[in-house]
C-alpha cells in the first residue's frame, strides 16, 4: 500500500506536501476533497480528521498526521535523502524561519475559513477579502525578501531546493491569485521561478492535479 494524502488542488498547505513528496521521490495515493463545496466538513472526513482541514497524511504502516510542516518534518526524518533541510545549523534555522513565516504568519490569515468568516460575520465583500489577503501576504513577504538577501543562491537557501522553497512557491501562487504586485520582491520571484521549473514542483502544481477541473 502507498501513503495517502487528503488534499485540495488549490490548498497551499497540501501543495507544500505534494512538493515535498515529489522531491523525496515518494509515491502517494491522492484523495481530493473539494473545500469550496464543504467536503472537509462532512462526517466521513471528520471521522478521519477531526480538525476538518487539509492536508491529512496517512503513512503506510505509520502515523496519520495533519499540519503541513509536521507532515514534511516526518517525511524528512523517515526518508532523509535527499534532504529538505540544508547543511549547517544557521542555514537550517533560516529555512525553518521562512517556512514558519509563511505557514504560521501569512497563511492562517488568508485561509478559506477565515475569509468566509469575514463575509459571514462582518459582511466583507469578495474585493475586501482579497484586499485583506494582499495586506497580510505583503507583510510576510517583505520579511522573507529581506532574509533572502542573506541566504539566497539559485534557491532560497543556497543552490538546492528544500523546505523554504516548497513553502514559497505555493504562497506566491496564492499571491498571484489574489492580485498581489510581486515587483517589490525580486529575490522571491527569482527563487519561485527557479523552483517552478523543476519536475517535482511542476508535478505538484495545482493545474496538474486531477481535481483541478472541479474549480
Amino acid at each position: 500500500m502507498a501513503d495517502t494524502l487528503y488534499g485540495y488542488y488549490r490548498s497551499s498547505a497540501a501543495y507544500r506536501v505534494r512538493i515535498a513528496l515529489n522531491l523525496k521521490g515518494l509515491s502517494v495515493t491522492h484523495v481530493p476533497l473539494h473545500l469550496r463545496q464543504g467536503a472537509q466538513h462532512g462526517p466521513a472526513y471528520r471521522a478521519i480528521n477531526p480538525a476538518g482541514l487539509v492536508p491529512w497524511f496517512v503513512a503506510d504502516g505509520g502515523p496519520a498526521l495533519g499540519q503541513s510542516l509536521a507532515i514534511i518534518e516526518y517525511l524528512e526524518e523517515a526518508h532523509p535523502a535527499p534532504p529538505l533541510l540544508p547543511a549547517g545549523l544557521a542555514a537550517r534555522a533560516y529555512a525553518r524561519e521562512i517556512a514558519h513565516t509563511i505557514a504560521c504568519d501569512i497563511h492562517p490569515l488568508g485561509n478559506l475559513r477565515v475569509l468566509e468568516k469575514l463575509s459571514a460575520d462582518y459582511g466583507e465583500t469578495a474585493q475586501g477579502r482579497a484586499a485583506w489577503n494582499r495586506h497580510w501576504m505583503a507583510a510576510g513577504l517583505r520579511a522573507i525578501e529581506a532574509r533572502l538577501a542573506r541566504t539566497a543562491g539559485h534557491f532560497a537557501i543556497g543552490d538546492a531546493p528544500g523546505l523554504a522553497d516548497l513553502c514559497i512557491v505555493p504562497q506566491l501562487y496564492n499571491a498571484r491569485r489574489f492580485g498581489l504586485d510581486l515587483s517589490p520582491y525580486p529575490r522571491l520571484a527569482a527563487v519561485d521561478a527557479a523552483a517552478r521549473a523543476l519536475p517535482a514542483f511542476i508535478a505538484a502544481a495545482p493545474e496538474n492535479q486531477p481535481d483541478h477541473e472541479e474549480g
